[in-house]
């Protein structure tokens, strides 16, 4: 258990955000909330119909809105989109939090991005100039999926907790 204290996992497209959070969650016997199943239910369709429906700033902004929700719930752990790191008042919560930075090299993002049409297209060099500082701002981890496997990445961020007294 994370001893109430909510873990989110954040990164850039195609790093596997869902695969290492629900690892991560049924380790510490704790329910996992992903951005891509909230968008559906609450908004109506995948990241890519939104943004083909209502833009891009609509979509960033129902995204926030999941972490800042989810947050404000019971401890989970959370698989959050990239884009809230850019919003000022969840990156202010994410202070609040156990944070996991997932990430890779931009060609092993790109690759990986070929296999989901559920996601709006996006070049991973762009978005990492756009969200890296943010990233590093608030990650209390970080794992490097290009090299670590989803099981990894989950002893990695047990071990990080253990080590700090949250589990």
């Amino acid at each position: 258990m994370s001893k109430n204290k909510p873990v989110v996992v954040i990164g850039l497209m195609g790093s596997g955000k869902t695969t290492a959070g629900r690892l991560i969650a049924d380790a510490l016997h704790l329910p996992l909330s992903d951005s891509d199943p909230f968008l559906r239910s609450r908004y109506g369709g995948t990241a890519k119909e939104i943004v083909a429906r209502d833009g891009a700033d609509v979509l960033h902004r129902y995204e926030a809105q999941h972490v800042l929700i989810e947050l404000a719930g019971e401890p989970k752990v959370i698989a959050a989109a990239a884009s809230t790191v850019e919003d000022p008042e969840v990156r202010t919560a994410l202070r609040e939090v156990f944070v996991v930075w997932v990430d890779a090299d931009d060609a092993v993002l790109a690759e990986r991005m070929k296999s989901g049409d559920h996601r709006p297209g996006f070049d991973p060099k762009v978005m990492r100039a756009r969200r890296e500082p943010y990233f590093k701002e608030i990650a209390d981890v970080r794992c490097d999926v290009g090299v670590l496997r989803p099981e990894q990445v989950r002893d990695e961020v047990l071990r990080e907790l253990r080590s700090r007294g949250l589990a």
